[in-house]
């Protein structure tokens, strides 16, 4: 039952979140990993929701959850050790809606996933990496063929070197993929409610 509410609450805060933010950025709302990853643990929610009633859905919703929660923890990782100290400000970053889509919703989802939910399989170890890798190519193109400034520093390819782009690249996809290893690790650890 705790995992019901948990999804609830993320389903409430995520369905005002999307309605907010696609209204007032429109398409650009799809540019933020932060913004798609709330985005994922809303369908996250909802597949939760619907296995819990129907005893249908659950390795859709396991995967779905354990990718959100990845991509959440890449978030919260991201603010706290990249953008707030590359002056992003913490204000502006844990304040207001940032307290919901950089703390509150990772962590709940975080929590779900390791201790209510069922454990991830270890197969799905390379679907969040690989996911981010692929929206991070594709806003590389986008920053390099000048249509998206951003939305992430170290998407600027064209004010910074190769170098700087690979090490980033490299340094991020590793985060992720450690992130991803924990979650497993971690809930294959912890007991489950």
């Amino acid at each position: 039952m705790p995992a019901v509410i948990i999804n609830v609450i993320i389903l409430i805060l995520g369905a005002v979140n999307f309605a907010l933010v696609v209204s007032k950025r429109k398409a650009a709302a799809f540019a933020f990993y932060t913004q798609l990853s709330n985005y994922a643990a809303l369908a996250a929610a909802i597949l939760f929701l619907l296995a819990f009633k129907f005893q249908g859905l659950n390795p859709a919703a396991e995967a779905m959850r354990f990718l959100s929660s990845v991509m959440l923890g890449m978030t919260f990782f991201v603010v706290m050790a990249v953008l707030i100290p590359m002056g992003a400000g913490a204000k502006n970053m844990l304040w207001g809606s940032g307290f919901f889509v950089h703390l509150l919703v990772p962590w709940l989802s975080i929590i779900s996933t390791l201790f209510l939910e069922n454990d991830p399989s270890p197969g799905l170890l390379l679907f969040p990496p690989v996911t981010t890798l692929i929206y991070g190519f594709i806003m590389m193109i986008l920053n390099y063929q000048g249509k998206v400034d951003g939305p992430y520093p170290f998407f600027w390819v064209r004010r910074q070197s190769k170098k700087a782009t690979v090490l980033w690249t490299a340094a991020l996809f590793g985060a992720v993929l450690l992130i991803s290893f924990l979650m497993i690790k971690g809930a294959a650890a912890l007991p489950v409610s």
